[in-house]
């Protein structure tokens, strides 16, 4: 692995104990579904009109949002996509959603 050319442009110390910290952030713990807060949105800006129904709010891993967006989009029998943390459904499924995310044990799930 070429691990020097993430240190490109760093300045090295002196200390013979030092090790370099990449920077490299810890993924946040997956809270259980009965503590997460998520919001179900109807949204049309920047999709040429159509509409998409957003998941936001989820607090845990990218995996675990992956595989969350897997199963609600598998429930509505549409596609879409997870992004920046949100989950994007294709089509204005808000009810069908929220019955998923409330099936699935996210108590705190609010149509907004």
């Amino acid at each position: 692995m070429a691990d020097w050319k993430e240190r490109l442009g760093m300045v090295y110390s002196t200390n013979p104990d030092f090790t370099y910290d990449y920077g490299e952030e810890q993924e946040a713990e997956t809270l259980a579904p009965a503590q997460q807060k998520l919001r179900v949105w109807r949204d049309t800006k920047g999709r040429g009109g159509k509409i998409a129904t957003i998941v936001r709010g989820f607090v845990g891993s990218e995996s675990d949002l992956n595989d969350l967006g897997r199963a609600l989009k598998q429930g509505c029998g549409v596609g879409g996509s997870v992004k920046e943390g949100e989950i994007i459904i294709q089509g204005d499924h808000r009810d069908r959603v929220t019955d998923l995310l409330i099936k699935k044990g996210y108590s705190q799930t609010k149509k907004v």
